[in-house]
């Protein structure tokens, strides 16, 4: 091989490491893990996709005013090992009045990372424990 090819393939190769490891952004860039936060709302809509999964919950501020907030999860995969089932949207359906811990956007939007879903039912289902980079 040409060694003036074998450099443009390697280039072409640090290129795209680069951009996977962009694309797959830290935790800790995104959401402060020490502002966690406890909302109880009404499910909009769940999208399970991967590699994030994502839930959208309207919640009424202490004013009485509807919040639409946005929570990140972890892909299909990891949410079935934690006992979710997208065959029944794992009991995360419209309509529904669920209750999330997360942590925060650090961006100051109305959004975060779920730790843990407690359904109308009681069942509680935990998506991470103490380190959501691992999954």
């Amino acid at each position: 091989m040409h060694c003036g090819t074998r450099s443009l393939l390697a280039v072409a190769g640090l290129l795209m490491a680069g951009m996977a490891a962009w694309a797959h952004h830290s935790v800790q860039a995104e959401f402060d893990l020490n502002k966690p936060i406890t909302l109880t709302g009404v499910v909009t809509k769940v999208e399970w996709i991967n590699p994030h999964s994502y839930l959208y919950l309207d919640v009424k501020d202490d004013s009485g005013n509807l919040k639409h907030w946005a929570f990140e999860m972890a892909g299909p995969g990891a949410l079935r090992r934690a006992g979710l089932s997208r065959a029944d949207r794992g009991g995360l359906k419209s309509g529904d009045t669920i209750t999330v811990n997360a942590v925060l956007a650090k961006d100051g939007t109305d959004s975060g990372l779920i730790k843990d879903v407690t359904l109308p039912d009681g069942r509680k289902f935990t998506i991470w424990t103490s380190d959501p980079n691992a999954r």
